[in-house]
Order: C-alpha cells, then sequence, then structure tokens
C-alpha cells in the first residue's frame, strides 16, 4: 500500500470519526480534513479548493436563496395553510394530501424548510380534529425527504453524484433523470402509510397546547394611505394580499363604525381599518407603504430620539401600576415616547363591543404589547417595573404582493435548467439573483438562508472524494467489494451500494456518504464493464432515502420532540419501507439505465 494511500485512509477515519462523533461542526471537520489532505501532499492546492467552485456548491446555495425567497413572500405558509383546509377531518385523508403534497413542495426547496413549516400546521390540524399529531408528522416528514428524490436540484447527494458521473466521462444527469424513480417513491411511501398506519404511534405530542400557535393574533388598526395603491381598491384584493391570518374586525370611515361595508367595497384614504393579525402579517402591515398603522399615523410625531424606530414588545408585569387602565388614559407616546401598535391576549378577549378602538383597551396582566419607538428611548421602558420583559417583535414582514413574481422565478429557473438553455448552476445562480434584485427577499436574508455549514461541508467534502479517486483507494475498495459480489446479478449488486449507502447514511450526512461511496461505485461499475450512473445514483437514493432512525435525516430530528417519538418508532416503521424502497430504485434504476424490464417477468406473463 502505497504512502498517498495509508494517508488517504488515515485522513478519513479521523474525518468518520468527527463526523460520527460531532465533536466539531461539520463544516469544521470538512475544512479540517480539506487541510490535511494538502498538508500531507494527497491533494495540491487547486484540488483542494475545487469544491468551492464546484456546480454543487453553487447550486445548494442558490436553492437556499430561491427558498428564502418562496418564503418571504408567503408562498410556501400559503400552501401549507391550503393543504391543512384539503386534508379535511380524517386521518387517512389528511396522509394522502399532506405527504404528496409536500414531496412536491421538497424537490424544488430544502426538506427541512418544508418540515419546519408543516410542523406547526399539522400540530393545530390534529388537536382541532381530535386526532394525534404523532400519526401524522412522520408521514409527512419521510414525504419531505422522498421529495428530494424527485429532482436533481433538492438535495447535495444528487448534485455530487452528478458531478462525479461527470468526472467519468460519462453523461451527467439532467434536472429531472431521476423523476421516475422519485415518483415511484412518493407513490410508495403514501401507499405504505396508508396501509401501514397501524405501525405509527399514537400520541399526543409534548406541544399539544398550541405552543406554536399561542401569538397568532394580535389586534391592531390600519389607516389606509392618501395616493397609496389601496385607495379605491376593494377590500377583498387586500385580503388576497395579505392573507389567511388577517381578520377584519371593525371598519371605521370619517370616525364612524360602517357595518354596511364589505369585500367589495372600496377603501377610501383615511378608512380606519381594525384587524387581528399574526405576528409576520402585523410586520408585513409595518412595512406596506399603502397602508400605516394608526397609532404611528396619529402619535408618531411625538417620539423624538435618535436611531431608526422599530418595534418591540414588552409584557404587563403583575402588580404593573397599568393593570387597569385603557392605552387612551397611559398616553404612552408622552410618557414614553413609544407608541403602542398593537395588542396581544391570550384569551382573545379585547373589548365589550365590536368596533371599540384598540386606546379603549384596558390593560391586564400578562398582555403583551407590540411599541413603537426610537431605541434610543428604550432604556427606560426596559428598567420600568410595569414591564417583564422588553425584547425585539418577532414577526418577519411577508412581501406577498411579489409572491407571482417568485412564482416565475422559479418557473423561469427550473424550465432554464431542465431545457438546459443554461447549465443547471448558472440557471439557479441567475435565479436567486433575480429574487435579490426584484425584492422578492432583500439581500440581508438571502444571505441567512444560505445555510453556510451545508454549504462549506460540500465545498470540503468533494476534495475526498477526489483523492478516494487519486489515490487508487476506491479502486482497492472496489476490487476487495468485486470479490464479495462476484457472479452476482447487477441487480443485486445495485442493492448491495443502496444497503451500505443506507447504513451509512444513518451516522453522516447523505452528502458524505456519496462522496465516500461514489468513487466506490465507480470503481465497481468500471470493473464490471457497466456504466457508473446507476450505481453512483443507487448510492445517493441509498444515502437520501433510507429511514431507519431518527438521526439519518434532519427533518426527522425536528419532529422527534413534537410527536413524542423513540428510536424504535422510527426502526419499526421505517425499516419496511426502506427495504421496500431500495427494491424499487434499484430495479427502476437497472430499467433507465442497463436496460432492463421494467414490469417483473410474472407480471408480463
Amino acid at each position: 500500500m502505497a504512502f498517498e494511500q495509508i494517508a488517504f485512509l488515515l485522513i478519513l477515519a479521523g474525518a468518520l470519526y468527527l463526523f460520527v462523533s460531532e465533536r466539531l461542526r461539520v463544516d469544521v471537520t470538512a475544512m479540517l480534513t480539506l487541510m490535511a489532505l494538502v498538508v500531507t501532499g494527497v491533494l495540491d492546492g487547486k484540488q483542494a479548493l475545487s469544491g468551492f467552485a464546484s456546480e454543487p456548491a453553487i447550486i445548494v446555495a442558490a436553492v437556499f436563496v430561491i427558498s428564502g425567497g418562496l418564503a418571504a413572500t408567503g408562498i410556501t405558509e400559503r400552501v401549507g395553510h391550503r393543504i391543512g383546509v384539503a386534508a379535511g377531518r380524517s386521518e387517512s385523508r389528511a396522509i394522502a394530501v399532506t405527504m404528496p403534497t409536500v414531496a412536491a413542495l421538497s424537490s424544488f426547496t430544502h426538506h427541512v424548510m418544508v418540515t419546519a413549516m408543516m410542523l406547526p400546521i399539522l400540530i393545530r390540524f390534529a388537536r382541532e380534529h381530535g386526532l394525534s399529531a404523532s400519526r401524522l408528522l412522520i408521514p409527512m416528514s419521510f414525504a419531505a425527504s422522498l421529495g428530494t428524490t424527485l429532482t436533481l436540484v433538492s438535495a447535495p447527494a444528487f448534485l455530487l453524484a452528478d458531478n462525479l458521473i461527470e468526472r467519468t466521462g460519462a453523461p451527467g444527469l439532467g434536472i429531472f433523470s431521476i423523476t421516475p424513480i422519485g415518483l415511484a417513491l412518493v407513490l410508495l411511501g403514501v401507499v405504505y402509510m396508508l396501509l401501514a398506519r397501524w405501525l405509527l404511534p399514537k400520541r399526543s405530542g409534548e406541544h399539544g397546547d398550541d405552543r406554536y400557535l399561542r401569538l397568532d393574533r394580535y389586534r391592531t388598526e390600519l389607516l389606509v394611505v392618501e395616493g397609496s395603491r389601496w385607495s379605491t381598491r376593494p377590500l377583498s384584493e387586500l385580503q388576497k394580499a395579505l392573507g389567511d391570518r388577517f381578520l377584519l374586525t371593525g371598519w371605521l370611515r370619517d370616525g364612524a363604525p360602517r357595518d354596511d361595508l364589505g369585500p367589495d367595497s372600496s377603501l377610501i384614504a383615511g378608512d380606519v381599518l381594525l384587524v387581528e393579525a399574526s405576528a409576520d402579517e402585523l410586520a408585513s402591515l409595518h412595512d406596506d407603504s399603502g397602508l400605516e398603522l394608526y397609532a404611528i399615523a396619529r402619535f408618531g410625531a411625538r417620539t423624538t430620539g435618535d436611531g431608526e424606530a422599530q418595534l418591540v414588545q414588552a409584557v404587563v408585569a403583575p402588580g404593573s401600576e397599568f393593570i387597569g387602565h385603557s392605552i387612551r388614559e397611559l398616553d404612552f407616546a408622552r410618557r414614553f415616547n413609544a407608541v403602542i401598535v398593537g395588542l396581544w391576549r391570550r384569551d382573545g378577549r379585547y373589548y365589550t363591543t365590536t368596533h371599540a378602538r384598540l386606546a379603549d383597551a384596558r390593560l391586564r396582566e400578562g398582555d403583551l404589547l407590540v411599541l413603537w419607538g426610537r431605541p434610543s428611548r428604550f432604556s427606560e421602558l426596559a428598567e420600568h417595573h410595569g414591564f417583564l420583559m422588553l425584547v425585539p417583535f418577532a414577526g418577519e414582514a411577508k412581501r406577498r404582493l411579489r409572491a407571482p413574481l417568485a412564482l416565475a422565478i422559479l418557473a423561469a429557473t427550473v424550465l432554464a435548467a431542465a431545457t438546459e438553455w443554461l447549465p443547471a448552476p448558472l440557471a439557479f445562480l441567475l435565479g436567486a439573483v433575480a429574487m435579490v434584485v426584484t425584492r422578492c427577499v432583500d439581500v440581508q436574508q438571502a444571505y441567512r438562508e444560505i445555510d453556510v455549514r451545508i454549504f462549506v461541508m460540500i465545498a470540503g467534502v468533494i476534495p475526498l472524494g477526489i483523492a478516494m479517486e487519486q489515490t487508487g483507494t476506491a479502486q482497492m475498495l472496489a476490487n476487495g467489494l468485486l470479490h464479495v459480489v462476484a457472479g452476482w446479478s447487477p441487480l443485486a449488486v445495485l442493492l448491495v451500494m443502496f444497503a451500505v449507502a443506507g447504513l451509512l447514511t444513518q451516522i453522516l450526512s447523505d452528502a458524505a456518504t456519496t462522496v465516500l461511496l461514489g468513487p466506490i461505485a465507480v470503481s465497481l461499475a468500471q470493473s464490471l464493464d457497466l456504466p457508473p450512473t446507476p450505481f453512483v445514483v443507487c448510492t445517493a437514493l441509498g444515502a437520501v432515502a433510507s429511514f431507519l432512525t431518527p438521526i439519518g435525516h434532519h427533518g426527522n430530528l425536528l419532529i422527534l420532540g413534537p410527536g413524542q417519538y423513540s428510536f424504535n418508532d422510527f426502526l419499526r416503521i421505517g425499516l419496511p419501507l426502506t427495504v421496500m424502497i431500495a427494491l424499487v430504485s434499484t430495479w427502476m434504476a437497472r430499467w433507465l439505465w442497463l436496460g432492463g424490464p421494467l414490469l417483473p417477468a410474472w407480471a408480463v406473463a
């Protein structure tokens, strides 16, 4: 064994130990591995840094930004809400509706983001219909992972697999090359979950107390600005733009309540709308140039101080001097140079009459006030004994008016990549730039959306695969495996690669597993005088679609606590599904790239 092989195997062992033990972050481990390859002379500097300019790293970063644009314009939230509505009232219908839709969302966005978006929606759905959340969360999380098999760009493993295949000189994968396999796997997953629902545990989940939705409704008032885009337009357009969590409770015109005005009635400048809105909607309303929070419009000029005004939250403390007094009586603008623009109360009971104003609400212990003012004047508020805390407002403004534009950008990006009018990395990079230029997502949020750990890890592990090939280690391991599988059919060898990847991905990421096993799959295919594509694809599928433990996929970790799941739950449910996924994946890979039959002989006969 040559020195380079020994050095590489030692570096690989150290990297595996750090990846598995998680003593260091995955991106730090990837960088240490890269440095070790350079210091030992296994790779030169250019090879070591090649991962940062690689197609997988560029596409992953771009997909994060595009996903951020879809979230910032409210598209993902709206889709998630409609899934909850379409799910009906039965458990089986909820699974049948949720899984395909979640899979479709995950095909072009990050599956962990989709899981996080759907988690509170399904918990609320289960609570409202008397169902067990634990019976819905595993199907949803599995569907999000299966959705990554629908396109090339939805999982880093497939991008790395494509990169590896192209390095062998074989034709690369198109954006929809693996879609037939993905469609079969999603269908298999839905059917399996519907037929094997008795395997799903029945537990309420630790967040059945509506933890995720406690601050879902704030009371506030809006003023229609003169000359704004909303002036003379019907209320229904405003409601559609702001989403489902916007609720009109009263309409004042010329200071008088108007019960005769409805969704088809036109707004005019000076109208005051009494509304309830979520935190995100309240932030969106604050940023809308056509609307203004009424309290700011009327009292904002009284606030003085340096710095840009911002929204903060404060909780009324027990025994506070504010308890029992109305907001009008307290005159916050004069006393604290801050304006109360919103109010949240646990029981939702704010007033005794429908058209009562925000200023007439009498404060209670535990009320949460949304305040607007200058940071330089917040110190007095923070130190006042009448408040328990003073924290930044948690709402994130949604740019809902740009939702059609964000969808158009996504469609154009996919079309350009799918038709190969532009190379996939360039198409997705342009899509990400378009999201920022058109202000679907601001540039600061775009940078925040990029998970630097995943980007750096991918850039760092690509040289590991290059080193495995260059030192001959991949060929050596493939030769050893070839002795084991000598005389086996191609289908059996594909199953072996899927199984090894499926086991390894339980302790490593899908990207790291593909990088480590991909070169071995290539060498094995070359030894069998077969094209490498099906072997590398089955390796990536094993890394992405194996559900043996909750630690194999980050989305499963998100639902572990809310569903009160155990490791055994995932093994009991995931093992049969993973076996079936392995059989379907390898069978279809053989059909797509090795000329095997699509249907078994008994089905044809």
